[in-house]
């Protein structure tokens, strides 16, 4: 019968811990582990993370490829079935889409950052929606369904 006083671990599964530096009877004396010499076995070595011990680092060895804008905008995307589906959720019931809003609803992460109103998906509730940016699908569907489309530059 086993009872929680008895209850040991598996053999095998607890080793005892390496005691380092306490004297050659540990059989972990006498260079503590650190091998014989270099910067490593003294006392207070340091190296930065990416120091590969003055070999070529990796960010200098892998070739550089393609050009990268500094000024590239990346816009949040909303399609208008998002939309759709917030208004049949009763999210956005004033029928005013801007930034907030949008925040609000969870729509997009950031309410700072730009975002652009694509047209995958059908609309139905007239809205007046405030955006960076809109493909001209969407200008096209909002506008059909009698709503407003308002480019705002942030």
């Amino acid at each position: 019968m086993d009872i929680l006083s008895n209850l040991k671990p598996a053999k095998g599964s607890h080793k005892k811990v390496k005691r380092i530096g306490r004297g050659e009877g540990s059989g972990h004396g006498g260079t503590a582990t650190r091998g014989e010499n270099g910067q490593r076995s003294r006392a207070g070595a340091k190296f930065r993370a990416w120091f590969e011990g003055g070999q070529m680092p990796l960010q200098r060895r892998v070739p550089k490829r393609g050009f990268h804008s500094p000024f590239r905008v990346e816009y949040q995307v909303i399609n208008l079935s998002t939309l759709q589906k917030l208004v049949d959720d009763k999210k956005v019931t004033d029928g005013v889409i801007n930034a907030v809003s949008l925040y609000k609803s969870g729509a997009i992460s950031k309410a700072a950052a730009p975002f652009k109103i694509l047209g995958n998906g059908e609309l139905t509730a007239k809205l007046n929606v405030e955006a960076f940016k809109f493909s001209a699908s969407a200008k096209e569907k909002i506008e059909s369904v009698g709503g407003t489309t308002k480019e705002i530059n942030g």
